[in-house]
């Protein structure tokens, strides 16, 4: 009987193995996590604990960028600017970092904001926003609404163009700039000039769904998914409801809204929520551009950064924002 045991759980370990193998050949050659081999999600407080080790707690500025910190409200933001004068007033990108909304910091991307202020002369505010599952929504999205408004406030002493500013963010941080960009249409604050949503976290109810073939296996997994939107709504997703401005996607009329970029992998769980955002988007007549890339699962720009693939996705988020930000500031009524 043991014997017969312990066959059983062998060929369900060697046909678990093999799913795993097919996943990750899935992936774009080049951009293969064979690590993947041993499967890691979020399902519990102290996995949790492990995930929020790995992000850094310091980092060097990118070269030729100057960072200052502000504690607007206590709420913690990094400006990254270009070292050297500037012509004019700068635009700006406020960034929303990832980390399914209960890891992450604002550090952690202190290269990526330094290297975007750089190629795109722009000044990039970064938000240490508060974290699920100890501050759950809407506190992460408050957090942005105060950088906003500093941002708006300080754009004089930053040298920002006030009608050239874009939020933005990756993973859990798309979400929240598209959350963000939504409630500050709806309270008529300035308008906001564009949404950069990088394989954006929009949709709870994708928590509710079975995955379609061959997505989500790689990078953020169903269990971190629905892990990560218990810690922030503070219940389990249902079908019914969600509080406003907690997820996204769960918006009716997204008329008015900024002009948007949303990016996303093939093989990304958020694939659909994305796509279907997009779609919705260009339906209520948001100008809108969805880049899906061919074979490549959540994060994996920044897990195999040089890779085709990478370059291209990220190269296509760069020129977006870049178009989107050279326009020339409107200039008020006389």
């Amino acid at each position: 009987m043991r014997r017969w045991l312990a066959g059983g759980a062998a060929l369900a370990s060697a046909v678990v193995t093999a799913r795993r193998c097919r996943s990750i050949l899935a992936a774009a050659p080049g951009m293969r996590p064979w690590n993947a081999l041993v499967p890691y999600s979020i399902g519990s407080t102290r996995e949790l604990a492990l995930l929020r080790r790995l992000y850094p707690d310091a980092a060097e500025p990118a070269p030729g960028v100057d960072v200052e910190t502000h504690r607007p409200d206590g709420v913690p933001v990094f400006v990254h600017r270009p070292s050297g004068p500037a012509s004019g007033p700068r635009p700006a990108l406020l960034w929303f970092h990832g980390g399914g909304l209960i890891a992450g910091t604002a550090v952690a991307d202190h290269a990526l904001c330094g290297r975007l202020a750089v190629e795109l002369e722009v000044v990039v505010v970064a938000v240490d926003y508060r974290l699920a599952p100890e501050h759950p929504f809407p506190a992460a999205l408050d957090d942005g609404a105060t950088a906003l408004a500093f941002l708006r406030s300080a754009a004089d002493r930053l040298g920002v163009d006030p009608a050239r500013i874009a939020v933005g963010g990756a993973s859990a941080g798309g979400g929240l700039a598209a959350s963000l960009a939504q409630r500050s249409h709806d309270r008529g604050e300035p308008p906001l000039a564009f949404q950069l949503l990088v394989y954006p976290m929009l949709d709870d109810r994708t928590t509710l769904r079975r995955p379609a073939a061959g997505v989500g296996r790689l990078g953020w997994t169903p269990r971190s998914n629905r892990f990560a939107w218990r810690a922030y709504l503070g219940r389990s997703p249902r079908p019914a409801d969600a509080p406003p401005y907690a997820a996204a996607a769960r918006r009716a009329d997204l008329a008015g809204l900024p002009p948007a970029w949303l990016g996303v992998g093939a093989l990304d769980l958020f694939r659909d929520e994305v796509a279907d955002y997009g779609r919705r988007l260009a339906a209520a007549g948001v100008p809108v551009e969805v880049h899906v890339e061919p074979r490549m699962f959540h994060g994996a720009d920044l897990a195999f950064p040089d890779h085709p693939g990478a370059r291209r996705f990220r190269s296509r988020m760069v020129t977006t924002l870049a178009e989107a930000l050279a326009a020339d500031p409107v200039t008020p009524a006389q």
